[in-house]
């Protein structure tokens, strides 16, 4: 006979592991993320007194530190913090929903679609600010349908989403080339500046946007994150589990691009980070809750550390987007390879 009070307790104790797993995880990245930020304001081509941050931080004029950390450093680290998040969150749920590491934005076309609209904006159609994020959020949205819709039958296999992206990624990637020929000198010059992904050109009103994309595109996903648990372990079981798959599937699309797409449109396509969040958060949570705030504070630790790096540790200076872009390229073979050998899924 089967002692239900010993089978609810280990229930429980499980259940109560797995919580505290992810919560020392969580505070672990934090913790993480709250470093990176506050040696990207102390630490730079000067050193500033962690009491002088403290006090630019809460509005006093301090000489010489108010413009290093208010003018300079500030926004960038803001900046740095609020994309990694958006673009670790974006491509997680991507990886959730499909069940395969390598279903990212950065492979399905759906960052190169947010990238295309924006160098048309702004070479084409003469746009900035919060208009180029529209347009992006909007084109970025099509493209993420039109590779959805190609891929489509009897449902939407990760294989096959990823093959249609890619092909998708490869035009659109021509269409960017032709505009960048047909461009003037100073419209090619501030593309080039979407293309390499970089937040060299911060500024702190530039945050709003960013903001406001997380607390709306990000809280639907925080929503939908029960869900997105349940698709792990297939259609037919989130099914059971009284999941409402297709429109949890649309939400999520429709929020992860929109994450994507405000990202792209204020700083550019910031190589790897939303493919390179998900896996590193699946090794540190394993299966032990949701993976979208964990994916979110790898993200913000990433293109921090990838934008220091850029600027202060290497001999010439580069936008954070060619260091993403030097870690993820690697991973991405490596992740090719263990996915061929092993069928692997998130």
């Amino acid at each position: 006979m089967i002692n239900t009070n010993s089978t609810l307790a280990r229930v429980t104790n499980g259940r109560k592991k797995r919580s505290k797993r992810w919560k020392c995880v969580a505070s672990l990245l934090c913790l993480l993320a709250v470093a990176a930020f506050s040696i990207t304001l102390t630490l730079g081509q000067s050193f500033t007194p962690p009491q002088d941050v403290i006090n630019v931080l809460l509005g006093e004029h301090v000489p010489s530190a108010s413009f290093v950390v208010g003018q300079l450093r500030l926004p960038r680290a803001i900046m740095s913090l609020l994309v990694g998040m958006s673009f670790g969150m974006a491509g997680v749920a991507f990886q959730v929903m499909l069940r395969n590491p390598l279903a990212s934005p950065d492979i399905i076309g759906v960052s190169s679609g947010a990238t295309a609209a924006a160098v048309f904006a702004i070479i084409v159609l003469h746009m900035d600010g919060t208009s180029v994020a529209f347009f992006s959020i909007a084109v970025g949205l099509l493209v993420a349908l039109a590779v959805y819709g190609l891929s489509y039958r009897n449902g939407a296999s990760g294989a096959r989403l990823i093959l249609v992206g890619i092909g998708v990624s490869a035009m659109i990637e021509s269409f960017i080339v032709y505009l960048l020929s047909q461009a003037q000198a100073w419209d090619r010059q501030e593309a080039m500046r979407w293309l390499s992904g970089s937040v060299n050109s911060a500024q702190i009103h530039q945050a709003l946007p960013l903001i406001l994309s997380l607390l709306v595109f990000g809280g639907f996903l925080l929503s939908r994150s029960r869900d997105l648990e349940a698709l792990r372990m297939g259609d037919d079981t989130a099914h059971a589990l009284g999941v409402r798959v297709g429109m949890t599937r649309i939400t999520v699309i429709v929020s992860a691009v929109g994450l994507i797409a405000v990202g792209v449109a204020i700083t550019g396509p910031i190589a790897f980070v939303a493919f390179l969040s998900g896996p590193i958060a699946v090794r540190l949570v394993k299966n032990n809750g949701s993976l979208l705030i964990p994916s979110g504070l790898v993200g913000a630790c990433l293109v921090m550390g990838g934008d220091y790096i850029g600027q202060f540790l290497l001999p010439s200076r580069y936008p954070v987007g060619v260091i993403t872009g030097a870690l993820g390229a690697p991973y991405l073979i490596y992740l090719i390879i263990r996915v061929n050998r092993k069928g692997g899924s998130l």
